[in-house]
């Protein structure tokens, strides 16, 4: 049997010789391959900061707390989306204000948002599904009207871009590339080992702005300022730290940032052109004014399957030596969320839906085109002698599967 991983970090002699490094030297923590990793960091994502920690959960709690968002406070956000994204809020007894998702992107409904807008509502935070960006440049104008923040969870989306309206003076208006992270107040990053980059654990917080990058360096390090003896405390804060390990990881990863992008980029064309074909399958969306960074390769099953039947074929593929996850389980459903705000199914159904019906199949920067053959060939065997299938033979050749 054949068998292929979900995910599969990339790792060189490179990030061996720069970890090496570190543990022969004499500092582990709190060292200059920190500083360095949040420059680099901060450098791509075109940004003035960068602000490194220990999780992109972490990260975003540590935006929703330098940005004052409290006790009875309101944050929008999606509820399709890892469960880290709603309880940063509640880490400060905040509430998430769920907006319901775009069936095509997954992506929070932009043209939801202004409803759920409250007296009590201080930030929108989006999170850029699957690597695919939201639609920032209704976002931003959305909280500029209402005098909003806007955290950005982009732990899926380094690298992702999303064209933007520039308007010099007496010229025309121009679309710039802004990469997601740098547009909201503030953006947050992921490192672990199934994303794009990674440093095993680790996180990002990246600004423009000098108060926030300065909270959230005293905030992540016990409420220690920039100023402080070692064991002078300013605020309560957490430790929320780095180690120069992860750094040195995550310096190496940028480094060929570009060359692992692309990679992914391939293997994510190899799978929609086998997919593309396949009645009973819609392929990752797209969106016209931004770029995505392939994050996963996740696939959903059409309306006449259900979750029962989801789970059916992922079990299948599984015993076929074929890793693969649903993605995700909508939070508002999650099991202390239902019991402390009441929610129940019918609430966003969009994110129902498409959750109900998703497929992480095997996505790693080393892929092979071989792997993802296979990976198509069994998935296409399996829903061929599914009672629901839409088509009723396949021929698979050595370099294409084909529908009939």
């Amino acid at each position: 049997m054949i068998k292929i991983p979900l995910s599969n970090p990339y790792l060189t002699a490179l990030e061996k010789r720069l970890v090496l490094q570190v543990l022969n030297s004499s500092q582990l923590s709190q060292g200059p391959q920190l500083e360095r990793f949040e420059n680099k960091m901060a450098q791509f994502v075109g940004s003035r900061y960068g602000i490194g920690v220990n999780s992109g959960t972490s990260a975003l709690h540590l935006c929703i707390k330098s940005l004052q968002i409290g006790e009875n406070d309101e944050v929008i956000t999606t509820p399709f989306s890892f469960i880290a994204s709603a309880n940063c809020i509640l880490y400060e007894r905040a509430r998430p204000v769920f907006v319901d998702i775009n069936p095509n992107t997954y992506n929070i409904d932009v043209d939801r948002i202004s409803e759920k807008i409250t007296a009590r509502t201080k930030a929108i935070l989006p999170v850029h599904v699957f690597g695919l960006p939201c639609d920032m440049v209704k976002i931003r104008a959305i909280a500029k009207k209402h005098h909003l923040y806007v955290i950005e969870d982009a732990c899926e989306a380094i690298g992702a871009e999303c064209l933007m309206d520039v308007v010099p003076a007496g010229q025309a208006i121009k679309l710039i590339p802004h990469k997601v992270g740098s547009i909201g107040d503030c953006g947050v990053f992921g490192f672990y080992p199934n994303k794009q980059i990674t440093t095993g654990e680790g996180g990002m917080i990246v600004t423009n702005d000098k108060d926030i990058a300065m909270n959230c360096r005293s905030l992540r390090n016990q409420g220690r300022s920039e100023h402080s003896m070692w064991l002078e405390h300013e605020q309560l804060g957490y430790n929320y730290r780095l180690n120069e390990v992860s750094c040195a990881l995550g310096i190496a990863q940028l480094t060929k940032i570009h060359l692992l992008l692309a990679a992914r980029a391939r293997v994510a064309k190899w799978y929609n052109e086998r997919m593309q074909h396949l009645p009973d399958v819609v392929i990752p969306g797209r969106s016209g004014r931004c770029h995505r960074s392939w994050f996963v390769y996740v696939i959903r099953l059409r309306d006449h399957f259900g979750k029962k039947d989801r789970d059916k074929i992922l079990s299948s593929l599984k015993s076929h030596g074929i890793d693969c996850r649903e993605y995700f389980p909508p939070i508002h459903l999650q099991p202390f969320y239902v019991k402390m705000f009441g929610y129940k199914r019918g609430d966003f159904p969009n994110a129902e839906k498409v959750a109900d019906r998703t497929i992480a199949l095997p996505f790693f920067t080393t892929m092979t085109e071989a792997q993802v053959h296979h990976v198509c060939k069994v998935l296409y065997r399996i829903l061929r002698d599914y009672k629901y299938v839409r088509h009723d033979f396949m021929t698979i050749t050595n370099n294409q599967i084909m529908v009939n």
